[in-house]
């Protein structure tokens, strides 16, 4: 039983095999800038299920909206370029200095070496390698995947492209109060799920039509209230104005935790069902695990 649960995660967190979805699909303009990024202020906010009080010390700034597949295909391209990282046959890796090591069961040895960021024409991905010499490849984002989440990204790699931006990956305690704001609500939107407010599993949304119940990613910035051909949406912004803060995609963290070699997770995606989207979830996953469920956005 413990070993069809655990396969369960897995499949919610991308890790099976890669459904059938289109490679294509037409362009939808949200207009939200996936270049925007948000100022959050210092203070107090309620963390968790049972909304203990909390407080971060500093002001800070996170995108507003996941990082998309245009901006990454063009960060692979200018990395490459510059040699901050590199090719090891179909995967694109990293250097990292690697995590300090407290010897707890169950925890591995994250190393100092290259780790995977990213594979080159993986299952599922948005992002294609085109001409190009073996060494030299050109990424870009399939038609109409521009504006969407990228996915299938390392932990490694999220890392790495928040850095070249100047960044970080958030911590949980940013993250859960820039989806969260100040009060206690279970959902960036307030206390209850509501179908045109996310991309969730069984959402109904125009992508979950075209793709069956566990869809596709949305653009960014999809559910601002805009009507899209005859489909209303909400407005699922967080209180402070980021978008897809629930669903569409899971959300790498920075947060390296003694005696654990796991990432944390926030978020949830269009793989899981709404419950899962209420701003306390956690998951968590080796960080050279790359997901169709998984993506990013950095803070600074």
């Amino acid at each position: 039983m413990k070993r069809n649960l655990l396969a369960v995660a897995a499949c919610l967190l991308g890790a099976c095999a890669a459904p059938a979805l289109p490679a294509t699909t037409p362009s939808i303009d949200t207009g939200v800038n996936p270049e925007a990024w948000v100022s959050i202020p210092a203070g107090t906010f309620f963390s968790g299920q049972h909304a203990e009080p909390a407080l971060i010390s500093h002001d800070y700034k996170m995108m507003a909206t996941l990082v998309t597949n245009a901006q990454y295909a063009r960060y692979l391209n200018d990395a490459l370029a510059a040699g901050r990282v590199k090719l090891d046959g179909n995967r694109v890796v990293g250097y990292y200095a690697g995590d300090p090591f407290s010897g707890a069961k169950h925890e591995e040895v994250i190393a100092a070496g290259d780790w995977p960021h990213f594979t080159i024409n993986a299952p599922g991905s948005r992002i294609t390698r085109s001409a190009g010499a073996a060494s030299n490849p050109i990424f870009a984002a399939n038609p109409g995947f521009e504006n969407h989440p990228v996915t299938l990204v390392t932990w490694f790699g999220a890392r790495a492209y928040c850095e070249a931006q100047g960044g970080r990956l958030p911590t949980e305690a940013e993250w859960e109060k820039a989806a969260r704001g100040t009060d206690t609500r279970a959902y960036p939107w307030g206390d209850t799920i509501e179908r045109n407010a996310a991309n969730f599993y069984d959402s109904r949304d125009p992508f979950e039509q075209a793709s069956g119940k566990a869809g596709d990613t949305t653009p960014v910035g999809f559910y601002s209230g805009k009507t899209y051909s005859g489909y209303t949406t909400l407005d699922g912004q967080s209180p402070y104005g980021l978008h897809d803060m629930a669903g569409n995609a899971w959300q790498w963290m920075a947060d390296v935790y003694e005696g654990q070699h796991y990432r944390y997770l926030r978020g949830g995606s269009r793989l899981d069902y709404g419950y899962n989207l209420r701003l306390w979830t956690r998951n968590n996953v080796n960080p050279e695990h790359a997901g169709l469920a998984i993506g990013f956005r950095c803070a600074r």
